[in-house]
């Protein structure tokens, strides 16, 4: 198939590449695995020849067809689908989720299943290489942000390795990683959509203090602890928790 540019598509061929990522996800056959953007099916191949079944979430009708076609519907169960627009609560629990995900679209991807967190055992991706550094990176550092923040608190997270251009068809323009995230065991006790607020109006003037670019009430400030004094990126995931549950208990 011809990588078709709207959809982002740069197709993982490097055999070594493919070897290594299995290994690091280390399937098993009672899994529940749901892989986004399978493709032309690399690691499709790999994955069923070592678990029963698969769900795969395919944008292009033609790559879903091909696929569709190749595997029984009793192994490969391909949804031809935005995975934007895809209800992961519709899926048992301990789900293990992979995939190539589209660079253009990878960080809304991410929110997205994050939001479905409590139903996933754990997720490893392929990702440009500075999308996997911000989700690592550690506050006070130069690649910490928003969505630092957003995935520290639903996740602990991992790069595994580092892949060069040459591992795809057609090579993408940056080096690329692999990244495990694992749900953490403790259940939120906050509201989302006001940490997501909160988050947001932080790190949309990320070089004012904390004063300036999140004006609360000084006296949220004295009861968390937090000098107002200090930027957005040197607060930490738990730091933004303990804005939230004094907002919302305010």
């Amino acid at each position: 198939m011809r990588p078709r540019k709207r959809f982002g598509q740069h197709f993982l061929h490097d055999p070594g590449v493919l070897k290594r990522l299995v290994e690091a996800i280390a399937p098993v056959d009672s899994d529940i695995f749901v892989e986004i953007g399978p493709g032309e099916g690399a690691l499709t191949r790999p994955l069923l020849e070592r678990i029963g079944r698969l769900t795969a979430i395919e944008i292009d009708r033609d790559l879903a067809a091909k696929l569709a076609h190749e595997f029984s519907s009793q192994r490969l169960t391909v949804v031809s689908a935005d995975v934007l627009d895809f209800d992961f609560s519709a899926l048992p629990s301990g789900l293990r989720v992979v995939g190539n995900l589209p660079y253009n679209i990878s960080t809304p991807i991410l929110f997205h299943l994050a939001r479905h967190a409590s139903r996933v055992r754990d997720m490893h991706f392929m990702l440009q290489l500075e999308v996997v550094q911000r989700m690592v990176a550690r506050h006070s550092t130069p690649d910490y942000g928003r969505l630092s923040v957003m995935l520290q608190t639903r996740f602990k997270m991992h790069k595994l390795f580092n892949v060069a251009p040459g591992a795809f068809r057609p090579p993408p323009k940056v080096d690329s990683a692999v990244v495990r995230l694992v749900p953490l065991a403790e259940k939120p006790d906050w509201d989302q959509a006001v940490l997501e607020k909160i988050v947001r109006e932080a790190f949309s003037a990320r070089r004012k203090t904390l004063r300036n670019a999140l004006p609360l009430p000084a006296e949220d400030y004295e009861v968390v602890g937090i000098d107002p004094t200090l930027r957005p990126e040197n607060l930490s995931p738990e730091d933004y928790l303990r804005i939230t549950r004094r907002v919302c208990a305010r």
